[in-house]
């Protein structure tokens, strides 16, 4: 199978990029409320090797780029800015590897916004490519609601206000969702406003920050920070959680706010994926848990039950993902037995065997309908996206268009939090029924915003395929089947 070009999207961060080999930017966005009213702030960061820099006075060379950033309502602009963002100067161009940021900030009233942001090189003759994304405002003046939560890089007390000052801090805000290994702190910061009109003078209420992993949703006590707070107009995070020792995985940061019968009042979320390959599982967790007279004891054959657990990583968050690699060829039967009790009585306390067995079922149709002969079903990609997500709404197929790779569009018309999400799959031939996937706009999928004209490669080998431009072509229903599946 052709390698190709991954690009990871994740929630709000959006990877913008121009007309051919050039400009790649990465954009995120929180929105606040203050006494003038609601505002969205955004944050792009730019790679400083993907622009050109052209000499300037005493020898130094400067990049910029041409940002147009718009947000409509019913159809009529609402707020709109058009700026230049100029890169730091250097004296070295052969010295490019950082990026540089640029923040902004948009008063708008509550409401649904279509948001539109291009970007171009200055110094290049590039055609800038639009991209848009809903972003909703919502903050109610008479009950408690929550900001977005803004990922921080790092912060220091505010001398002289700038746009980079919130709470009396000035905060240089962290834009990607990806947390590499070298990161050891995860600071974050959000706003949650009205609390004192539902919590009494005499009373406090908790805040709670945890992470936890996108597959399961089980709080993480090992990543948690609780508070007690006086409520305020505005109550202030401003906290940092250690993940030196958070294995490798997709998880949620997650903002509570509790009243005294520890019911949730506001929340939200974003989620963040962490790359850490050198943390070692544990199985203390596991070691202690007595499996007598439960549904393991009878998986007695290692070699099934091993594949058994495997045949769980679709769904496994990442702890279990990092025990799977670590221990699954060498702990012995009464380790897995325990670990795998474990798995399925976090998922279902009263029933962990129903809930095995239904999965188990699920591991049997994708096996039938996705497995090839050199892999099982649930390692083929079709086959981790049914069991993660269940089955699409709309699953459309074109295995013979004349100009097209052979690909599938699911459609799912809810996923998880998520609406309205599509993920594109493809294969160079039917013989293998394995389809790798293309394209998602999914959270914390992978995301390649030129999945039409690569599926065009058979007939164009040659082409740019970061253009995203896509002519009609006779037989190809891709769009069709993207922005109306059927």
């Amino acid at each position: 199978m052709k390698k190709i070009l991954s690009i990871l999207l994740f929630l709000s961060v959006i990877p913008l990029l121009t007309e051919g080999r050039g400009l790649w930017a990465y954009l995120n966005y929180s929105t606040f409320n203050s006494p003038e009213g609601p505002y969205i702030e955004t944050y792009l960061t730019v790679a400083g090797n993907s622009v050109k820099f052209i000499p300037i006075e005493d020898g130094k060379f400067q990049a910029t780029v041409n940002i147009v950033m718009t947000f409509s309502k019913d159809g009529q602009i609402k707020a709109f800015k058009k700026y230049q963002l100029h890169s730091p100067t250097i004296s070295d161009t052969s010295k490019l590897n950082f990026n540089f940021l640029d923040q902004q900030r948009f008063q708008l009233e509550n409401g649904t916004y279509s948001f539109e942001v291009k970007l171009s090189d200055n110094n290049k003759e590039t055609k800038a490519q639009p991209y848009t994304q809903d972003i909703v405002v919502d903050f109610p003046a008479d009950k408690p609601s929550i900001s977005g939560i803004e990922l921080v890089k790092s912060y220091k007390p505010t001398v002289s206000p700038s746009i980079l000052s919130k709470s009396g801090q000035d905060m240089v805000p962290y834009v990607f969702s990806f947390i590499p290994e070298q990161e050891q702190q995860l600071t974050f910061y959000g706003e949650i406003y009205n609390m004192d009109k539902v919590i009494p003078s005499d009373q406090k209420f908790l805040i709670s920050c945890f992470l936890e992993p996108v597959e399961t949703g089980f709080k993480l006590n090992d990543f948690a920070i609780v508070r007690k707070e006086v409520a305020k107009p505005v109550n202030v995070i401003l906290y940092t959680i250690n993940v030196a020792s958070l294995a490798s995985g997709n998880y949620n940061l997650v903002v509570e706010a509790r009243n005294q019968k520890n019911e949730v009042v506001v929340s939200n979320r974003v989620f963040i994926q962490r790359s850490n390959p050198r943390v070692v599982a544990s199985i203390s967790q596991y070691s202690s848990l007595n499996t007598a007279n439960t549904f393991v004891d009878s998986i007695t054959n290692i070699d099934t039950l091993r594949e058994y657990i495997r045949s769980t990583r679709p769904i496994s968050g990442g702890m279990e993902i990092l025990f799977i690699d670590q221990n699954l060829k060498t702990a012995d039967l009464k380790l897995l037995q325990q670990f795998f009790l474990s798995f399925w009585e976090q998922r279902n306390p009263t029933y962990p065997s129903s809930a095995w067995l239904a999965y188990k079922l699920e591991v049997q149709k994708v096996q039938n309908s996705f497995g090839t002969k050199f892999r099982k079903g649930y390692d083929t990609d079709r086959g981790r996206v049914y069991l993660e997500y269940g089955p699409p709404n709309v699953r459309s197929t074109a295995y013979t268009e004349p100009n097209t790779y052979p690909y599938e569009i699911w459609h799912y018309y809810t996923l998880k939090s998520q609406r309205n999400k599509k993920f594109v799959f493809y294969t160079e031939d039917l013989v293998t029924n394995d389809f790798s996937l293309l394209h998602s706009d999914a959270t914390g999928e992978v995301s390649y915003p030129q999945w039409q004209v690569f599926l065009r490669n058979k007939i164009s080998p040659a082409v740019d395929i970061q253009n995203t431009d896509v002519e009609s072509v006779w037989g190809d229903q891709s769009n069709d089947f993207w922005t109306l599946p059927y």
